[in-house]
């Protein structure tokens, strides 16, 4: 392990960048130390990020500058950092090049390449150019060569990265160490002089060779970007919040798979949740739960097209599972793969000395009952905005709200993945019963047909079974697991699910109890009890959205908009957020950005705006009276 932490650029203080099909980030300091090719899940051809020394970068940086400034063109996902040089101001914009229309699935295009855009403004400067490609997460060489006015990066798998934008006069030194080869050069740009250099994967191609060919590449990314996001007005809904949420929704929208509708968790792996610790895990899968909520959020505010992606691309991988007896699972590749099996990359030392570093996910054969609830609840989400299901998705509906009066009783590993013994958590019980009330919701309106009697019956056992066995004696807030009298910030969600009012004592213990022993700083933990693994873990920005949304559904709006005020001026210099941040110190931990995160932080705005009075692109949030709820039960 290396003892050079300062080595590593803080999470927050990077960027991302990406096409719907992977995604890269750029630190501030000019490196983009994370990029896969061509996928998000696969190999890293830039992995600086979890091996400063062998994991390769793409730096673009005048000598010796400190970190820069950057930010996003408005209303994309083109970055811009600006760097001080002297009387002069190097400026480099990141892009990885997209056009065409980004509204449902498979209507894009896009290369499998990082186009860099250099320039000065106000005098001369020079640049240093660092390009140290490891393909492959460098689990092997990566030799470096030139090919005519490309220079050529190959590994023994015949795996092959381009760097074109180099001229004949520049003069380029590569230096091999014990960790690989690194191209560098340095140029000396004059106002108004420009240099477009791209890294591109496979084939050689003719991107990037001309600058009018880049400078085209930028703005059909630019004009997609826009033309999705919206312009001039199209977040005036959010008040003073509409800056973080184009940028959440922008967030969340990187990080779909273009070719399925799939959405992944987040765009890297094994961040750590604890540094120098060991809960470090990959999240550039589609986990169900995840990925329907993002799609709920998107939907809230005005992207139907998403939601309704993910939830035929559900439909379609659950058939890749059923000839193997188990029709439903909690993720899949993005491709609807079921091998992801896990990992460790012994060669790689982590983030900061965080090992092991992991690729695949060994969480994928877990039992999980929240998955159906999630669904059901997208479904009924896209008939409240007005959508008819298909005769396919409504026969594959109708399956999984069987299957959930078929396993409800059933012990499963719960929504936080804990590699522990099957306990019967609250939530996930919770999340059959809503899976279940959503069925007779939309058996009402006739978008699916079922056994609704067994359905009826089977939510009133469920929730009694809740009601009787989830919550603690002592307190009368909801509990972890069965019997016992844990918290779990996940039952946050049962007054936005309409499991109960509101205003219910038995919530507002809970919302009392959670403020009181897992908030720390205006964050809030998702528990606090042992969960085998050896370390702790940071506050789960996404739990500490639901508390706001909680409070504002239980009339305590003072107490939510003081708390959201708090969590909103913990994004990073670019509005993004990681998935869990250190009370104490700020610091951001876990994947990065992280879908959880901004999905929490679109759903508490629509919460605030509807409380006080506003309206929403959406329908009414879920949680307010009458928002996509089955029959009330006796």
């Amino acid at each position: 392990m290396s003892d050079e932490k300062t080595a590593y650029l803080p999470i927050e203080d990077y960027g991302a960048i990406g096409n719907l099909r992977t995604a890269a980030l750029v630190g501030r300091n000019g490196s983009i130390d994370w990029c896969c090719l061509p996928r998000f899940d696969r190999g890293s051809v830039f992995g600086g990020l979890l091996d400063h020394r062998r994991g390769g970068h793409f730096r673009i940086a005048p000598p010796g500058a400190p970190r820069g400034d950057q930010e996003y063109l408005e209303n994309t996902n083109v970055l811009e950092t600006r760097f001080r040089a002297g009387g002069a101001t190097v400026v480099v914009s990141d892009w990885m090049p997209l056009r065409g229309s980004l509204k449902g699935r498979g209507h894009s295009e896009a290369e499998p390449m990082v186009s860099r855009w250099l320039r000065v403004e106000g005098g001369a400067a020079e640049v240093e150019v660092e390009w140290a490609p490891r393909l492959d997460y460098a689990r092997a060489p990566t030799e470096l060569a030139r090919e005519g006015a490309a220079w050529v990066a190959t590994n023994r798998e015949g795996h092959r990265l381009d760097l074109m934008g180099l001229q004949p006069e520049d003069e380029v030194a590569v230096e091999t160490d014990a960790f690989g080869p690194v191209l560098r050069f340095r140029l000396r740009l004059e106002p108004g002089e420009e240099r477009f250099l791209t890294s591109r994967w496979g084939d050689e191609g003719e991107q990037g060779r001309h600058p009018e060919a880049c400078r085209t590449t930028l703005d059909e990314t630019c004009e997609a970007w826009r033309e999705w996001a919206g312009i001039n007005g199209a977040h005036d809904w959010a008040g003073e919040h509409a800056g973080l949420i184009a940028r959440s929704k922008l967030a969340l929208k990187l990080l779909t798979f273009s070719e399925s509708g799939a959405i992944a968790a987040a765009a890297t792996t094994s961040l750590p949740e604890d540094i120098g610790g060991v809960r470090n895990w990959d999240y550039r899968y589609s986990w169900i739960r995840d990925a329907s909520l993002t799609a709920q959020a998107l939907l809230a505010i005005g992207h139907p097209e998403e939601a309704s992606d993910f939830v035929h691309w559900a439909e379609r991988v659950s058939e890749l599972r059923a000839e193997e007896g188990e029709r439903f699972r909690l993720m899949y590749g993005l491709d609807g793969e079921l091998d992801l099996e896990e990992a460790e990359l012994d060669h790689l030392e982590g983030y900061r000395g965080s090992s092991p570093v992991r690729v695949g996910n060994a969480a994928a054969d877990q039992r999980q009952l929240d998955i159906y609830g999630e669904l059901l609840g997208s479904a009924a989400e896209l008939v409240r905005m007005g959508e008819d299901l298909s005769e396919s998705l409504s026969t594959f509906l109708t399956e999984v709200a069987d299957e959930a009066c078929s396993r409800w009783h059933e012990p499963d590993d719960g929504i936080w993945e804990i590699r522990d013994a099957r306990a019967h958590y609250t939530y996930s019980k919770v999340m059959v019963w809503m899976a279940l009330d959503r069925a007779l919701w939309l058996a009402e309106r006739g978008q699916i047909e079922g056994d609704a009697e067994r359905w009826r019956e089977t939510r009133k056992i469920v929730r009694k079974e809740i009601l009787d066995r989830g919550l603690d004696s002592n307190t009368d807030a909801f509990s972890m697991t069965f019997g016992d009298a844990e918290l779990d910030a996940a039952n946050l969600l049962l007054p936005i699910y309409g499991f109960l009012e509101p205003e219910d004592p038995r919530l507002q213990a809970t919302i009392d109890r959670t403020l009181e022993e897992l908030t720390e700083e205006g964050l809030v933990y998702r528990y606090r009890i042992d969960d085998g693994l050896p370390g702790e873990e940071g506050a789960f920005v996404l739990c500490s959205f639901w508390l706001v949304d909680a409070l504002a559904l239980s009339g305590r709006t003072e107490e939510a908009r003081k708390l959201f005020d708090r969590l909103a001026k913990r994004v990073n210099h670019v509005g993004l957020f990681s998935e869990q941040i250190d009370p104490r110190t700020g610091a951001f931990l876990g994947n990065f950005p992280q879908a959880f995160s901004h999905i929490g932080l679109i759903n508490s705005v629509t919460y605030l705006v509807v409380t006080a009075g506003g309206d929403v692109p959406g329908p009414t949030p879920l949680g307010f009276r009458g928002a996509g709820k089955g029959p009330e039960e006796s």
